[in-house]
């Protein structure tokens, strides 16, 4: 019971803390880190290690995780592809979250795959039942905010790359006529 209030503390926190610092992503280099390193600790221990630990744990756990789906489809096509595989697609979707939560740690344009990745994933889960579809629609715009800050840190990390030897080159130039 107290791991469970704990992984549940854990989660609301780390939500909570990526969408208030995407939020401020956009005007903040610091909230853009917090926003990615909370975005990609969610995935790796809020997504990847969780669902490690619940697929050891009990693999029964997953097999009703469609029951709730808005569509039949979804819930039919859980039942007769996932959940006689579960191990096998569990595992498939830990090293997934896995692979987005380190991509989006890593920085620079594999933090945008990571998040382009992660919004992919938080859309899918608005299939499943009726808590997940309001945790993906907080999330989404969240997650949007996010990698637009990230695409706007790394245009702006060229253009000033690119402005230093510009600059550099005009000094150069302008010292040699005033000579």
């Amino acid at each position: 019971m107290a791991d469970n209030i704990l992984v549940q503390v854990f989660w609301v926190a780390c939500v909570a803390t990526a969408i208030v610092a995407s939020l401020l992503a956009n005007w903040s280099r610091r909230a853009r880190y917090i926003a990615r390193v909370v975005t990609g600790v969610l995935m790796l221990f809020g997504g990847a290690l969780f669902n490690a630990a619940n697929l050891l744990v009990s693999r029964e756990d997953y097999v009703a995780f469609a029951d709730q789906a808005h569509f039949d489809w979804v819930t039919a096509a859980w039942r007769q592809v996932v959940a006689p595989n579960i191990f096998l697609f569990i595992s498939l979707l830990v090293i997934f979250e896995a692979a987005v939560g380190v991509l989006i740690l890593s920085g620079g344009r594999r933090t945008q795959l990571g998040l382009i990745g992660a919004i992919g994933f938080h859309v899918a889960l608005w299939l499943f039942g009726w808590g997940v579809p309001t945790y993906a629609l907080i999330m989404v715009p969240a997650l949007i905010l996010l990698l637009r800050a990230e695409r706007r840190a790394a245009v702006s990390a060229v253009s000033a790359t690119a402005v230093a030897p510009a600059t550099a080159a005009a000094v150069e130039v302008a010292s040699r006529k005033a000579a």
